[in-house]
């Protein structure tokens, strides 16, 4: 006996979910923008301390791997499962190398003593600190959703796989898809406000 479902509710809760995380990240960049507005050359100058090119890199990642995640679905819809899972996993693998991006850039700034709390920093003056606050704590939580979504979308590999989302119950690909895009949306926005805007 199959359990009821209720599509439409499952999609009006992502899109609510969605948009309280909207809610959270635009006060985050109306934080931003105000603090770089009040420290403008600070924050001009710390901005020239980010790699653009791998901040680039990651941008044109995560842009692919958002329409693999929208291939994925069209595949599953059309009874595609193999091309679904292949899919699921390009996203994944770009999920990993942007991660590995980000480990190098952090690791780079956390090696010469460029983070929050450390000696270098203390030193600095409050423009520079609020600005690299800033950036590791933004980044740093879209990682964190950015994990959170790849760890969904492994969970709907395997149930892909399994059949148990398949053409005529696909809702829950859906609703990690439009995760996925949001966390898309997130770095489309940090990208150009943290190394592009200087």
């Amino acid at each position: 006996m199959e359990m009821h479902r209720d599509d439409l509710g499952a999609r009006l809760g992502m899109w609510i979910f969605i948009f309280t995380e909207i809610l959270l990240f635009g006060g985050l960049f109306l934080v931003y923008a105000v603090m770089r507005h009040r420290y403008s050359d600070e924050f001009h100058q710390a901005a020239h301390q980010l790699n653009a090119f791998i901040g680039t890199v990651n941008t044109v990642v995560l842009l692919f791997s958002s329409a693999t995640v929208a291939m994925s679905i069209t595949a599953v819809q059309k009874g595609e499962k193999r091309k679904g899972v292949l899919f699921i996993f390009i996203t994944l693998v770009c999920a990993g190398i942007f991660l590995f991006n980000k480990y190098l850039e952090w690791g780079h700034k956390i090696s010469i003593g460029l983070y929050p709390g450390s000696e270098m920093m203390v030193g600095l003056k409050h423009g520079y600190i609020l600005f690299f606050s800033l950036y590791f704590f933004m980044t740093g939580l879209h990682m964190l959703h950015l994990v959170i979504g790849s760890i969904i979308l492994t969970i709907i590999m395997v149930k892909i796989l399994i059949g148990s989302i398949n053409p005529g119950k696909y809702t829950l690909l859906e609703n990690g898809g439009l995760y996925w895009h949001l966390v898309d949306l997130i770095w489309i926005f940090l990208f150009p406000l943290l190394y592009l805007i200087t």
